[in-house]
């Protein structure tokens, strides 16, 4: 398993990555954003692990950055900033994990070992995943439907790739929260409905036959 740190705190970094190698795992080391995006943009990486407070490119936009050229690629932020909207600000970025400091490195190194695990497992799908007239190609990272380019979010990206893996199975919300972020489901939160509906609108809104349909009480499911 290869992973990239990106921390810009020379002590805490090499303590991070002197316990990741411990492991038997490779790890790239960046002390700023802007090195972190050069190493990102020209290796392969199981799971890149970001500091937030960075030089030159902060976490949130280097998540993003990150997510945007390929969705699938698994990004943990470890960061002092430890409010709701600083969680939420990482998780809109596209993060798939989200380590307040400070931390213990059991719980560090058990959330990268579940963040790869996924990794490798979204690399055996097929290349292309089709639902009716939708098509997912997971290499060019695109999707259309009818033939028409349709613009997604990494997190939208995320769900509908789940789903399309899962064409025709009823998936829950909890399937959806664990397996596609990452997340310990809260039930006070309303956060896979909202995401849903945002799929709904951009893949089934302007097309007389709709794929994603609700289960009452159950889930979701995409079927054509």
């Amino acid at each position: 398993m290869k992973i990239l740190l990106v921390e810009d705190e020379v002590s805490l970094a090499s303590f991070i990555r002197k316990g990741i190698e411990s492991e038997g795992y490779e790890v790239d080391l960046a002390y700023d954003g802007l090195m972190g995006q050069r190493l990102a943009d020209n290796n392969s990486y199981d799971v890149i692990v970001l500091d937030v407070n960075l030089p030159y490119i902060n976490g949130f936009a280097l998540c993003g950055y990150i997510k945007q050229a390929s969705p699938r690629q698994a990004v943990l932020l470890l960061t002092a900033l430890d409010s709701l909207a600083d969680k939420e600000s990482g998780f809109d970025a596209g993060a798939d994990d989200y380590l307040v400091k400070p931390f213990e490195f059991r719980e560090l190194m058990l959330r990268i070992k579940a963040l790869a695990r996924r990794t490798n497992a979204f690399r055996g799908i097929k290349t292309v995943l089709r639902v009716a007239d939708l098509v997912l190609d997971t290499e060019a990272h695109t999707v259309n439907r009818a033939g028409q380019l349709i613009e997604l979010t990494a997190r939208e990206y995320a769900l509908l790739e789940y789903l399309m893996i899962n064409k025709g199975k009823i998936v829950s919300r909890i399937d959806i929260a664990e397996k596609v972020w990452d997340l310990h489901f809260d039930t006070n939160t309303n956060v896979i409905e909202v995401y849903v509906n945002y799929l709904r609108k951009k893949i089934d809104k302007d097309f007389s036959q709709k794929l994603l349909h609700t289960v009452k009480g159950m889930g979701y499911v995409l079927r054509g």
